[in-house]
């Protein structure tokens, strides 16, 4: 099982860091045709979900990885199932039915995370 973490947390790790720096490092525009919620916000708010995405795909690897405070792992991992709930409401306040699958299975891998790393296969 502790395996399976890894390899779960390196995976959201990947797609969290990705997702953050599109929103760090893109124009709004562009992230607008990708992403049709975007043009709701201001630039100052996509960049700081791009900060809380890419901060988050860190916590659920350089803790573990270093043996420095390993803890933060799960709490990183609660951070993003939080993001993803938040982002359920949006996409179900905006009737966008193609994003809730997505980031219900985002939501459920941290959640399988933060299972995972505060109970059984914790450190």
């Amino acid at each position: 099982m502790n395996v399976t973490l890894w390899i779960v947390q390196t995976i959201l790790a990947a797609l969290f860091a990705m997702s953050g720096l599109g929103k760090l490092l893109q124009p709004k525009d562009k992230q607008a045709d990708r992403y049709p919620w975007a043009r709701s916000f201001s630039r100052t708010a996509l960049r700081s979900m791009g900060v809380a995405e890419v901060l988050g795909a860190i916590g659920l690897l350089a803790p573990a990885v270093t043996g420095i405070a390993p803890v933060l792992t799960p709490i990183a991992a609660t951070g993003l199932a939080i993001m993803m709930i938040l982002a359920m409401a949006l996409h179900l306040r905006r009737k966008e039915p193609s994003g809730l699958l997505f980031t219900a299975v985002l939501l459920a891998l941290c959640a399988f995370v933060v299972w995972g790393r505060f109970g059984p296969y914790g450190w």
